[in-house]
């Protein structure tokens, strides 16, 4: 079963998760210094929380699924897209497989099988064609995964 991601770039974690957990009646299940997120069941959501990005607001949407089968089910369906794929990577407290692609309005959206929670951020890199909505960024790849280093040479986002 599929479940939706929704990730926000936020300025204040602590007055975000103050919100956020009385918007969605719980508290979070995953906090850590700069990300937060709320694994939901009604309505069926990840929605996840950060302050890396230096651009607030949505971040990316995404489809999280729970298999191996069902990403590979969706890479199918967004081949003939132009996904971008990224394996085994470390990124917002977890290793997954994913798939990033833009909508015709440029919103990014990841597609991603989480495989393990891991104890740091994270390290990742994707295509400048996925991050088109954010602006480019130029200058060696970013340390932390995603990251918002304006000196990153391939285009990097928030992810997770």
């Amino acid at each position: 079963m599929k479940r939706l991601h929704v990730h926000v770039a936020v300025a204040d974690l602590e007055a975000s998760i103050r919100f956020y957990s009385a918007l969605f009646a719980a508290e979070p299940t995953s906090v850590k210094g700069d990300y937060a997120k709320w694994m939901l069941d009604d309505p069926r959501v990840n929605f996840a929380i950060s302050t890396r990005s230096p651009v607030k607001g949505l971040n990316h949407l995404g489809m999280q699924v729970e298999s191996a089968e069902e990403l590979a089910e969706m890479h199918a369906r967004l081949e003939p897209l132009q996904a971008v794929p990224e394996s085994q990577t470390s990124c917002c407290y977890a290793k997954s497989d994913k798939y990033w692609v833009n909508d015709p309005q440029g919103v990014a959206w990841e597609t991603f099988h989480t495989l393990a929670d891991i104890p740091v951020w994270g390290k990742s890199v994707v295509s400048d064609a996925v991050q088109a909505a954010q602006g480019a960024r130029s200058g060696p790849a970013a340390e932390a995964c995603c990251g918002a280093d304006t000196n990153a040479q391939a285009v990097v986002r928030d992810c997770c």
